[in-house]
């Protein structure tokens, strides 16, 4: 870097809500010269500390006024961060006002995002939107080839090294990429507001939308080796893998990301402890039980072959028995909202799983947005947090459910949510025995289901085994067009069928279940996942 673009620093301006780090980072400016310019708590704090500080208003020849809303906004502290080093008439009109240079300009803003997060009423967000503070960032970002701009206590260290290598001054590849993070931080925070006002106004989809998200990692590659990715948190704070603290294993893909997610999204549907085993999004086996071991190996059951390589995903601690049973099978990803010490000393071996641990679980009925990229824009949608119960089923045939059918059907139409449509599941006694998913035809996906059983069963039992479709029951994510899907089911050996209903063929689809004995539900509610 040529010398010719580092840039002495010799005021500063200093005024910070996060006042993590800060006392130490001004003492290392002070001892190096740096005059230190602050604003109200933060410049308390610096001088509680005994080094020399200048309250603003003594640069600006104004006092704070209005309860702290107006005290950096002044053309004496603007014109010393914008003023261009190199033009002679912004030096000259600097000397006629006598106004002075400002080197580095260290802001972080009002924490508006953790109040609207603690529920704070109206009146208390509104003041805890930041004026002064984003326009500072925005002039000191502008002029970055001679300005230098920290929004972050992370980056205290990295520009003390700088200023120490380069005899008190900054890169300018260090300018620009403060001043690229000072306009991402920014731009966070006004989508930030922007979305909390547009909900306090009840307008769910604003004529403007910006999507803000923190990097959490760049990783090795997208869904396939030539593509690049990388994996940014959201705002939301939704329970799942996006806050979950990884405890052992490989960095997560691409795949493993999204799988994961799709995975603990399942298996939140379900109070009892419950497992979804995932392959390539779609669950290929689901089960609830007494215990979260028995929930396992009924997931497992439904198609062990597809699980080889998959995502294990429970709504339970994972305790030592559960991981001792789980430690048998190739997987590529555990995630549960807790994991017990005994657990996470049984998987250490494994030193390739990623266990990643929660805390808690995603509510699956709680509202918020869903998002996904199209060429030239993108798709935004309420999340599907529809969910059935006992009370809401239409029963249009002629026999009725059993109780017992009516717990299987909700469970599989809570796990067809989560299939990817066209979809299909047969289920029993709280667990699913076959899945069909993905198939253009619903007629295709009825029999790939049924044939899944099949080939579950004779790995349980050997050839010749009886399918565990026999006595099940059968989800369909969407109405039947024609009878042959149901027909298929029947076949297969269901004996009770949940479906949303509304085709036009409702009417033979219905008398197709009554001249075999079936007994069917319409739900009135579609679970399309595409």
């Amino acid at each position: 870097m040529s010398a010719a673009l580092d840039r002495p620093i010799r005021r500063a301006l200093l005024s910070v809500h996060d006042k993590t780090g800060l006392v130490a980072f001004a003492t290392a400016l002070s001892a190096r010269g740096v005059t230190l310019i602050s604003t109200g708590g933060t410049a308390r704090a610096i001088g509680e500390a005994g080094l020399p500080v200048t309250d603003v208003a003594s640069v600006t020849g104004f006092p704070e006024m209005l309860d702290g809303r107006v005290k950096t906004l002044h053309p004496a502290v603007h014109a010393g961060i914008l003023a261009r080093r190199d033009l002679d008439t912004h030096r000259a009109a600097m000397e006629k006002l006598d106004l002075h240079e400002i080197d580095l300009v260290v802001v972080n803003l009002y924490p508006f995002e953790a109040t609207v997060a603690g529920g704070a009423d109206w009146e208390t967000c509104i003041e805890n939107i930041d004026i002064g503070g984003p326009s500072l960032i925005r002039g000191a970002a502008k002029n970055h080839d001679f300005v230098t701009v920290v929004t972050n206590p992370h980056d205290y260290e990295t520009i003390l090294a700088e200023i120490e290598a380069h005899g008190g001054a900054t890169t300018l590849g260090t300018r620009r990429r403060l001043a690229g993070q000072a306009y991402a931080r920014t731009s966070a925070y006004d989508s930030a507001i922007a979305a909390w006002m547009a909900g306090q106004r009840g307008d769910t989809f604003p004529e403007s939308l910006t999507i803000a998200g923190k990097r959490r990692e760049v990783l090795r590659y997208g869904e396939n080796p030539h593509q690049e990715a990388a994996f940014y948190a959201g705002t939301e704070g939704r329970p799942g893998v996006a806050t979950a603290h990884q405890l052992q294993g490989k960095e997560l893909s691409y795949n493993n990301l999204n799988d994961t997610d799709a995975a603990f999204e399942c298996v939140a549907e379900f109070d009892a402890p419950a497992v979804a085993i995932i392959k390539h999004a779609n669950p290929c086996g689901v089960a609830s039980g007494k215990s979260i071991l028995d929930a396992y190996r009924n997931a497992l059951a439904c198609d062990p072959v597809s699980a080889f390589g998959g995502i294990i995903a429970l709504n339970r601690e994972l305790d030592a028995e559960t991981a001792e049973a789980v430690a048998a099978l190739f997987a590529e990803v555990i995630i549960a909202p807790s994991v017990s010490e005994g657990a996470r000393a049984l998987l250490a071996r494994k030193t390739q799983l990623r266990l990643l641990a929660t805390g808690s679980m995603p509510d699956p009925a709680s509202p918020g947005m869903t998002f996904r990229s199209l060429a030239g824009g993108f798709l935004v949608q309420s999340r599907d947090s529809g969910r059935v119960s006992r009370e809401t089923l239409q029963i249009v045939t002629k026999r009725a459910p059993t109780e017992t059918e009516i717990e299987d059907l909700i469970f599989a139409f809570r796990v067809a949510k989560h299939v990817k449509s066209n979809a299909i599941v047969y289920a029993k006694d709280g667990r699913t025995v076959g899945i069909g998913a993905g198939q253009m035809s619903r007629v295709d996906s009825s029999r790939i289901a049924a044939w899944k059983a099949v080939e579950a069963g004779i790995a349980k039992a050997g050839a010749g085994a009886p399918s565990p479709a026999l006595g099940s029951v059968v989800a369909s994510d969407a109405f039947f067009p024609f009878a042959d899907g149901l027909i298929a089911a029947a076949e297969a050996g269901a004996t009770a069928i949940i479906q949303p209903g509304g085709s036009k063929r409702d009417a033979e689809v219905i008398a197709a279940a009554d001249e075999r004995g079936l007994a069917m539900v319409f739900t009135g509610l579609r679970h399309f996942r595409h």
